[in-house]
């Protein structure tokens, strides 16, 4: 019998079993005969022992020397560096992604710590002048409390850190639940902590469905504040459960358009949608899923995208040469190939979304990139989130129609324009609804020093995440009267 690990909860300082001794297994979605690994599927029980180990720790967290959990999170990422190409190989068999990728997401984690272990040494507060000699006003900001920090699959890792990292550094405890269908790489990311000395109860990690613990670790009195990246219908259902002392931050779905004016480079329109749609295998959030286009340029557009789309070669993430890898999971496979299907009768199928068969594609999730033309805005592949290597063309006749089409979603996360003309570029980000604005750049992609979030359906309207922004929601303020 093949000997494989298994990889335990961190709750109060100790790697330990879960209460029932259930586990799940973490296959390779490239090739599912590859066991990463068994990981826990931990009840309520163990959900509670972890926020009650993180409470318990608040207050000596509260009051540790910032240059203390500085160094902590400094450490964490010497450790993730240290490891990076172990770490970026088990990343890519358990998500799909290309290794160039992983590693360069394992990095951006590391540089995530590391910014925070400096940006967070810089909140300050402020005075207020007023007409009493004997009395100072002034503003602290403090800590939260326990903060429970909830990540999807498709960044296991660097999501993770932008939300855990802000926390720690502010003076909070964090229990951190990742996807189930990504598990070992946010272990890994426990273990750098652990390894840097977090102290006991501190930082608690557990693995386990939404369904067994998820209300637990959200609905919780003692859980301040909830971080949550994921579908808007699970962030709409935590968003409205959780009581009015517990604050909310919510990452969720976007439909992002790519508009494509008709004085645009068309090669470089081109380059812009195969980075943003079918990079990631369009597992981004920020993916372009929809591309509207000035109807002049259209055809020669679709001619040019198609002509790059034969060239893509679609297989294992490991392998060198593969520029799409496979979908993550069989549930996300089955998803899109059902959009695929109802794209073909609803619009004009163009290319690709077939179901790769034959040789190592048996043993993944692996689709072709699609592209569908003479999409209309009442069609369901223009107004759902697909997550996948899915884009509809739209046409357009004109910078007003498309700003208007593009703003017909429920969603407002990300947007592109495509464009040489300058009031046009100034008017987009006033006109466009969406919390990250590009010009002449892919929808995909933000700065770890800059917030991050989207408009409507697609965020919260509260708190951004990233950059000092991303300290905003993991601290409180206080004003404070001092007389003599």
């Amino acid at each position: 019998m093949e000997n494989v690990t298994e990889f335990l909860n961190y709750i109060d300082g100790k790697w330990q079993p879960c209460g029932s001794g259930s586990t799940f297994e973490n296959r390779n979605p490239a090739d599912q005969d590859d066991l990463l690994g068994h990981f826990q599927a931990s009840s309520a029980e163990d959900a509670q022992q972890a926020i009650a180990a993180a409470e318990k720790a608040f207050p000596a967290w509260r009051d540790t020397p910032i240059s203390r959990r500085a160094k902590i999170l400094n450490q964490a990422a010497d450790y993730l560096v240290e490891h990076i190409e172990q770490f970026a190989q088990e990343l890519t068999r358990e998500e799909g992604k290309l290794l160039a990728n992983s590693r360069d997401e394992i990095a951006r984690s590391a540089q995530t710590l590391r910014f925070y272990a400096v940006e967070g040494q810089t909140i300050t507060g402020e005075t207020f002048p007023q007409d009493d000699a004997r009395m100072m006003v002034y503003t602290q900001r403090e800590p939260l409390g326990v903060a429970t920090i909830i990540t999807p699959w498709n960044f296991p890792i660097s999501i993770p850190a932008r939300k855990i990292a802000p926390a720690l550094i502010t003076g909070n405890t964090v229990v951190f639940k990742p996807s189930s269908d990504a598990p070992l790489i946010a272990h890994r990311l426990a273990e750098a902590l652990h390894h840097a000395g977090i102290p006991e109860g501190v930082f608690n990690f557990m693995t386990g469905s939404a369904s067994a613990i998820g209300q637990e670790i959200t609905g919780t009195p003692a859980v301040r504040a909830v971080s949550f990246t994921g579908s808007t219908a699970a962030g709409e259902k935590i968003h409205r459960s959780v009581s009015l002392a517990t604050r909310t931050q919510m990452e969720l779905g976007g439909k992002n358009p790519l508009i494509i004016l008709d004085d645009a480079d068309i090669d470089t329109a081109v380059d812009l949608t195969i980075k943003g749609g079918f990079a990631l295998t369009g597992q981004a959030c920020t993916g372009t899923s929809r591309v509207l286009v000035a109807r002049s340029i259209k055809a020669e557009y679709l001619s040019r995208l198609v002509e790059r789309m034969k060239e893509l070669q679609v297989g294992n993430g490991l392998d060198k040469g593969t520029q799409i890898g496979p979908l993550a999971t069989r549930q996300q496979l089955d998803t899109v190939l059902g959009y695929i299907e109802t794209g073909k009768r609803e619009a004009t199928h163009v290319h690709g979304g077939e179901r790769l068969s034959g040789g190592a594609y048996d043993k993944g999730f692996y689709v072709s990139p699609a592209i569908f033309s003479d999409v209309t805005q009442e069609m369901r592949i223009a107004q759902e989130e697909i997550f996948g290597p899915v884009v509809a063309v739209i046409e357009i006749d004109g910078y007003d129609d498309a700003i208007v089409k593009a703003n017909d979603t429920p969603y407002g996360l990300s947007a592109a324009l495509v464009t040489q003309n300058i009031d046009y570029i100034q008017r987009f980000p006033l006109d466009i609804q969406a919390g990250t604005v590009k010009v002449n750049r892919t929808t995909t992609g933000n700065l770890i020093n800059a917030p991050f979030g989207g408009l409507k359906q697609s965020s919260t309207s509260t708190f951004r995440e990233s950059g000092r922004a991303g300290l905003d929601f993991f601290t409180q303020t206080k004003t404070v009267y001092v007389g003599r």
